[in-house]
């Protein structure tokens, strides 16, 4: 196993560092590099997951390609030889986690659609018996799945915790015709997503999208139903009021769950089976969806 690779430092300008992906100006264009750095209740913590980013970007473009007829998305080189010369030293290190994309004025709002009854949703359904504004029936519980996916967006924070807010509030941030647009979309990938995702075995318990705007209309940006955006569990194991297991970073923040951290920065150090078993985690969502193996481990 390579080491994780948690940090970038390319003779490129940096225009900024998020939780996951180092993102450099190319002057019309982006390079984004997604690091194996883990970020869990909005905390990066101090170990990376070797061959994470790798996961995540390569998944990233088989969905891109896979739903591009739904909505245009950002993708202008995904394969490192088609990229601008300036860029070719550092083949080694941008091989299989890094693509050139379009710039864009990003909405500021996660466009997150849950099939299921679980992680923040049902923290704001058992406390206010709705999620985003939208009033649910009583008597819900955990992983139960919703008679039709529910679009439930959210702030943006690149540091500090997200805010689950209605759709008249996302109207109020980006406007009618944007937000409902990112609404239909955000809806409709999830429904095909979903249907490949079962004919694998697994459920699609959750997701987040995120959209920028070019020449006045919207294109689908960041990345695309990953382990790092997406709930994935196994589907023949899903059942109301348990927790079933899952291939992305809850195992991680299960773990964390069980120490007295109080979920500020610095987190705590990674033991070596949590990192294994993320690892493990994330590899089996990316050979079930793709159906290959990952290039480049």
């Amino acid at each position: 196993m390579r080491e994780a690779l948690t940090a970038t430092s390319l003779d490129l300008p940096l225009l900024r560092r998020g939780k996951v992906r180092d993102v450099y100006d190319l002057g019309t264009e982006l390079l984004i590099v997604t690091t194996d750095r883990l970020s869990a209740f909005d905390v990066v913590l101090p170990q990376g997951i070797p061959d994470k980013g790798r996961v995540l970007n390569q998944l990233s473009l088989f969905w891109f390609k896979r739903l591009e007829s739904s909505i245009p998305n950002h993708i202008v080189a995904a394969e490192v030889a088609d990229f601008p010369a300036s860029l070719q030293p550092h083949r080694e290190l941008l091989e299989g986690r890094s693509m050139v994309v379009r710039k864009t004025d990003p909405l500021p709002v996660e466009c997150v659609v849950r099939g299921y009854l679980s992680g923040s949703g049902l923290k704001d359904y058992r406390r206010t018996g709705a999620i985003c504004g939208l009033s649910l029936p009583a008597g819900l519980v955990e992983s139960q799945k919703f008679p039709f996916p529910l679009f439930t967006p959210a702030t943006k924070a690149e540091t500090g915790h997200d805010e689950n807010i209605s759709f008249d509030q996302m109207v109020k941030l980006v406007g009618f015709e944007h937000a409902e647009t990112a609404r239909g979309a955000s809806l409709t990938i999830y429904e095909k997503a979903r249907r490949h995702a079962e004919s694998v075995g697994l459920t699609i318990a959750d997701t987040k999208f995120e959209f920028g705007i070019v020449k006045g209309g919207l294109i689908w940006i960041d990345e695309a139903l990953t382990p790092d955006s997406s709930r994935f569990w196994e589907s023949s194991m899903v059942e109301p009021g348990r927790t079933p297991p899952s291939f992305d970073k809850q195992f991680v923040r299960d773990w964390l769950e069980t120490l007295t951290w109080n979920k500020t920065y610095p987190g705590p150090d990674l033991p070596a089976d949590v990192i294994a078993g993320t690892r493990s985690r994330y590899l089996e969502a990316f050979r079930r969806l793709t159906g290959r193996e990952l290039a480049g481990i």
